[in-house]
């Protein structure tokens, strides 16, 4: 290997800099202040959080924009236990919908930032950068609570739907539990491997090879969360890569071997219907990293 991947492995583990991490803070800051000071959201229970790699510390200096979260509290959707519907647990449709939500949420986007500021997308609500803040997605949902067989516990998460109709759920907060947890337990070295992976797709994108633009950055937080331990806690990050990029390869080859994979979450299988790739496409990848790099 003429390039020395050690030394370029090691800086891709630092986050952005200062001055990117103070952006994107200034955009979390904004958006908050606009859902705060619209007259109606301002006086009903919402919950603004941030999510995806900036608040999971997984961020790449050339993937450093804000995924932002506008939690409805008082309505939300439901998964119920087999054979249970929500007349078993006397709930009743609420009269403010998820879409009189989403309205809301543009109104106080476009008040705060201006009509040429926020462009409304099939998911989220695109908050246009400047020179003092980074590009920011703005999800609108109600609470996603999924039911255990008595009812009496759920787990909490978050749902919207699309514009194309689409119902979406996600688990942000328990994904950023898990992740903190197994960066505590491979000795800082998790989100330090999931740098260096994101950093090298985004090389490989910019040199126009193509498997890497079928595997989003979300994804490959997931595929190192599904990592043992072991392999990515190696002594430098050479070795650790190549031991990283020979497991994924070896378990992607066919869908029995990980087929029970899932996201950082625990809550959703990696590689089901419902997900918008495949575990093909993973292994492909993992041969023109392997490639890429020269191993």
């Amino acid at each position: 290997m003429s390039t020395d991947w050690e030394n370029k492995f090691r800086l891709w583990t630092k986050k952005p800099s200062d001055t990117e991490e103070a952006m994107c803070e200034n955009a979390e800051r904004m958006i908050r202040d606009a859902i705060r000071n619209d007259d109606e959201l301002s006086k009903i229970n919402i919950e603004i959080f941030a999510q995806g790699s900036y608040s999971n510390n997984t961020n790449v200096k050339q993937n450093s924009d804000v995924d932002i979260c506008i939690r409805y509290m008082d309505s939300y959707f439901c998964d119920f236990p087999n054979g249970k519907n929500k007349s078993d647990f006397g709930f009743v449709d609420s009269k403010y919908t998820f879409s009189n939500f989403k309205d809301d949420v543009e109104r106080a986007l476009i008040n705060k930032f201006g009509t040429a500021g926020v462009t409304k997308g099939n998911k989220a609500f695109d908050v246009h950068s400047n020179t003092y803040r980074v590009d920011a997605d703005v999800v609108a949902c109600f609470e996603h609570r999924r039911y255990n067989g008595n009812g009496q516990n759920y787990l909490s998460g978050t749902e919207f739907r699309s514009e194309d109709g689409t119902e979406i759920i996600n688990w942000p907060k328990q994904h950023y539990e898990n992740g903190v947890r197994k960066n505590t337990d491979t000795n800082r070295r998790y989100k330090k491997v999931v740098r260096i992976l994101k950093r090298l797709n985004v090389d490989m994108q910019d040199d126009g090879i193509e498997v890497s633009h079928k595997i989003p950055s979300f994804l490959i937080e997931c595929l190192i969360w599904n990592t043992p331990n072991h392999i990515i806690t190696n002594t430098n990050y050479v070795d650790t890569i190549k031991n990283t990029l020979v497991f994924l390869y070896q378990n992607t080859t066919e869908f029995e071997k990980c087929s029970e994979w899932r996201e950082v979450s625990e809550l959703k299988y990696l590689f089901r219907s419902s997900q918008p790739w495949n575990f093909e496409d993973v292994n492909k990848f993992t041969v023109g990293a392997w490639n890429y790099i020269g191993y």
